[in-house]
């Protein structure tokens, strides 16, 4: 006697629209500008040394990349100073934040998502993928999540084979 079972595939019919947040992480280069390099001794910033610098640095390295600026020295820096700095990296980099290459790629995944049309997701079972090979920060998530549940039907974290429920939508 041959028994022969059909296999189903219950995450194909279930309708779960998978959701990877690495397809919509902004490409290129990550860099951070530390101001502490430009101080006299570790310890302050003097305007002539800094303006000297300003003019004669090569701003090109920078072209198209994204620019984190910070201070990582234990020193006052004027704010006019990290304002100077942006008037020359704006001619060249694709982004300009104040801040370490965390909120540098917390503010690049913001703006992708603010920049996100979710009305492809309008009524859909999303699964927001959780693990995978590219870091995707926390502030994504919850980005993301904020974003999308406006419009879907339900919205689970994970894979669509094993998901952890978020929200539902009451109809």
């Amino acid at each position: 006697m041959d028994i022969q079972e059909n296999i189903v595939n219950k995450v194909a019919q279930s309708g779960l629209v998978s959701f990877d947040l690495a397809t919509i992480k902004p490409a290129g280069e990550r860099v951070l500008y530390d101001i502490k390099d430009n101080l006299f001794h570790g310890l302050m910033l003097r305007e002539k040394d800094f303006r000297e610098f300003i003019k004669t640095h090569d701003w090109s390295q920078y072209q198209n990349k994204h620019v984190a600026i910070t201070c990582s020295a234990d020193a006052i820096v004027p704010t006019w100073a990290y304002m100077l700095l942006s008037t020359k990296l704006s001619e060249h980099a694709a982004t300009i934040i104040f801040g370490d290459l965390e909120a540098l790629e917390n503010y690049l995944f913001e703006k992708a998502i603010e920049n996100l049309d979710i009305e492809q997701y309008k009524d859909q079972k999303i699964v927001i993928k959780g693990c995978g090979d590219i870091y995707v920060p926390v502030s994504a998530f919850v980005s993301l999540t904020t974003k999308l549940k406006g419009a879907v039907k339900s919205l689970m974290y994970g894979e669509p084979c094993s998901t952890v429920p978020l929200y539902k939508r009451k109809d």
